[in-house]
């Protein structure tokens, strides 16, 4: 067992981005195709944030072209470059699964002011 931890020890990121249940983020993410490499980004509200320790993750959703869409990321991948905060949400609930079933101005999370 202690030589899981060191493993996760080190696959820790240091300095994670301070953002919670239905803000509004944009993620940068590293892609790789081929030999080639490029970063894409992916904005959308988080929806849901689990596990602990290497195996956090969290789920952003964005509508796109009428469809809805949803990636999973892991906090501590190599792949996810920076994740940045454009609006901080006002939510009651730890996740924000009600939201696929809605359209339009209903999917909206309230800005949380301050």
């Amino acid at each position: 067992m202690d030589a899981l931890k060191l493993i996760e020890k080190d696959s820790i990121k240091a300095e994670l981005p301070k953002f919670s249940i239905g803000d509004t983020v944009k993620v940068s993410v590293n892609i790789r195709e081929g030999s080639r490499e490029r970063i894409q980004m992916f904005e959308g509200t988080v929806i849901a944030i689990k596990g602990s320790g290497v195996a956090k993750t969290f789920t952003v959703r964005r509508v796109s072209y009428g469809v809805g869409v949803e990636r999973v990321f892991p906090m501590h991948s190599p792949n996810v470059v920076d994740v940045k905060v454009i609006r901080s949400g006002k939510v009651r609930r730890a996740k924000l699964y009600y939201l696929r079933d809605r359209v339009g101005k209903a999917a909206k999370v309230k800005e949380n002011i301050q």
